[in-house]
């Protein structure tokens, strides 16, 4: 009897250790914590990631999606309506960083008398008479301070397209 309650007891301690060991390895692959030791989605560090690493080595860490045949390397990013970020590094012998956005399908619009007004980017479309928002272009992080048509490509540099 007592070799009987001594088996039922180390089954029952060996099926609580799995099921402690399958609870912290689920929670524990949902994400890490920030300095404030609050929550971050996986997503949403493979992000931060991609925002603090250097723009030639972005191809790699962000979605890894290598687009266009030329000398010329950058990269360009587009962040949707709702914060999605999707990363490109963008090949080409294009002058100008409209030219090689077009060519690869990436931006269209219309030509307008300011150059090219971008309303779709990677496929979404938004416009600024019917949604109140519109594309914003980006050189390096900061506004640009001229169209997309009038840009020239700069090896290195980061491009990137915001909706807001």
């Amino acid at each position: 009897m007592q070799m009987k309650r001594c088996k039922q007891t180390v089954s029952l301690l060996v099926c609580c250790a799995l099921f402690a060991a399958t609870a912290l390895l689920t929670t524990g692959c949902s994400g890490t914590k920030d300095a404030d030791g609050a929550s971050v989605s996986t997503s949403a560090t493979r992000e931060a990631a991609v925002e603090a690493t250097p723009a030639a080595e972005t191809a790699e860490t962000a979605e890894g999606q290598v687009l266009g045949q030329g000398q010329t390397r950058f990269t360009f990013t587009v962040v949707d309506g709702d914060g999605n970020q999707t990363v490109y590094e963008i090949n080409t012998d294009q002058a100008t960083v409209g030219d090689a956005l077009t060519e690869l399908g990436l931006i269209d619009g219309e030509d307008s008398e300011y150059g090219l007004y971008v309303k779709t980017v990677d496929g979404i479309t938004v416009d600024y008479d019917t949604d109140g928002k519109y594309w914003a272009f980006y050189v390096d992080g900061e506004y640009a301070q001229s169209g997309v048509d009038s840009t020239e490509v700069t090896a290195g540099s980061e491009y990137s397209f915001r909706v807001e």
